[in-house]
């Protein structure tokens, strides 16, 4: 039965998944969140400064000064960040044009401006002389990936039909390609813009408000266990497998976790109840503790083992495994189509993800505001995510605890099978030497 269900795996959902992530406009849209994540991780961090882990009420006196300092200069503390994460979307925006482009070999540069031009033409209407910035953050992020993809696309068109401004060779190359812009510029306008009046003279909502709508329910059901769940399973199957899970689930996670993001952040700002927990720390800090599969644990049991190769993997991977750098880990062991390690493997995290998630909505720890980079140790991450809530961070070693137990039959399972064939090779190699001394 097994066999049957890991022949699954390798020859029909492993080239499947294996075709999803290297589809064109998948790429796009993950290449351009990570052209975009600087600004975001920088953004984030600067949040922690204008809301301080301390309680109104507090008696401590650094916690007092920090809370009347973030008091006075909250605007001046809040503007890089209005700057970065507040408005994402734009970055976004061009990164994910700037990508496609140049998969198309299309002059990327200007196609990633005029992406930009055209988001915040529908997303930021001009009132009263002000632009508005409600949708250029993470509410922004579904309306900026369409933006992207309809005007790179629309830019390809007229490329390859041979649509455009054109001009004597005598013409300095850069000029030449400002014109072509002119032509997808001018359509664009005329396509999207008038729909955006449509919708605001006949709904009252501006476009974005309204892609907003149609996604609200995949984003609320996208913050239950049972999609968290869902998603984990997939990743560490398509792992086992000799795929990237986490980089193909991440990808299509990714509008998910930073519009719940954007929501935290929005709740924060304007103090009331943060309504997100599913955000790409609590990926991070809280599921995959050492990388995929959880394998922080694994790596300390290797430390200790018996058996040559699980020892000098530990070796090894220990400093990777504490910034979440697993792939010599899973390829090492290997966890790669070992039906031994399988379970553990994908069952650890989904542990690690219920636990979490419960302990987030009954309050034992708090949820993610702030982007905090991947690579950072978990229990620094998760706290570090949450405004620097401890509990975060005890809640981590508690978890690398359990896993450590959870792992340990497997882990002795698995060595016992590697023993055997390590002294089975150490035999037949004194059989051999000794062979050789042999007189002729």
């Amino acid at each position: 039965m097994s066999n049957v269900f890991f022949d699954f795996i390798e020859n029909k959902i492993a080239p499947i998944a294996g075709a999803f992530a290297s589809q064109r406009h998948i790429s796009a849209i993950r290449d351009g969140f990570i052209g975009g994540m600087p600004f975001m991780i920088v953004g984030s961090f600067l949040l922690v400064f204008a809301f301080p882990p301390f309680s109104a009420d507090t008696t401590f006196a650094f916690g007092q000064w920090w809370l009347g300092m973030s008091k006075e200069y909250f605007d001046v503390i809040m503007t890089p960040f209005n700057m970065t994460m507040g408005i994402m979307s734009c970055y976004i925006s061009v990164g994910i044009a700037y990508n496609l482009a140049q998969h198309y070999k299309l002059d990327a540069l200007p196609t990633g401006l005029l992406s930009l031009m055209t988001f915040l033409m529908i997303s930021a209407p001009m009132e009263n002389g002000q632009l508005s910035a409600s949708f250029l953050g993470g509410t922004g992020i579904f309306t900026t990936i369409i933006v992207a993809i309809y005007v790179t696309e629309l830019t390809r068109f007229l490329k390859v039909r041979n649509i455009g401004i054109k001009l004597p060779e005598q013409v300095p190359q850069k000029i030449r390609q400002s014109f072509d812009l002119l032509i997808p510029a001018m359509i664009v306008i005329v396509t999207i813009y008038p729909l955006n009046l449509f919708l605001q003279g006949q709904f009252d909502m501006i476009l974005p408000a309204a892609i907003m709508s149609l996604f609200a329910p995949l984003i609320s059901a996208s913050d239950s266990l049972p999609a968290i769940l869902l998603a984990v399973f997939v990743a560490h199957a398509l792992w086992f497998a000799g795929i990237h899970g986490a980089a193909i689930v991440g990808g299509i996670m990714a509008p998910f976790w930073l519009v719940n993001l954007g929501l935290n952040q929005e709740a924060l700002e304007a103090g009331t109840t943060l309504p997100a927990t599913f955000i790409e720390p609590f990926w991070s800090f809280f599921i995959t503790l050492g990388g995929s599969g959880a394998t922080f644990a694994l790596v300390l049991l290797y430390l200790r083992s018996k058996s040559v190769h699980l020892r000098s993997i530990g070796k090894l991977c220990i400093v990777p495994s504490v910034f979440n750098i697993n792939e010599p880990v899973i390829f090492g062991s290997p966890i790669v189509m070992n039906p031994i390690l399988f379970f553990p493997f994908v069952g650890i995290p989904m542990i690690n993800a219920t636990i979490a998630y419960v302990a987030v909505q009954t309050g034992i720890i708090g949820k993610v505001i702030s982007l905090v980079p991947w690579t950072a140790p978990a229990p620094i991450g998760a706290a570090w995510g949450a405004g620097w809530q401890m509990s975060n961070g005890a809640l981590v070693l508690g978890l690398i605890a359990l896993d450590l137990v959870l792992y340990y039959p497997f882990f002795k399972i698995y060595e016992k099978e590697l023993l055997k064939q390590e002294e089975a090779d150490a035999t037949e190699a004194n059989s051999t030497d000794s062979g050789d001394l042999q007189p002729a």
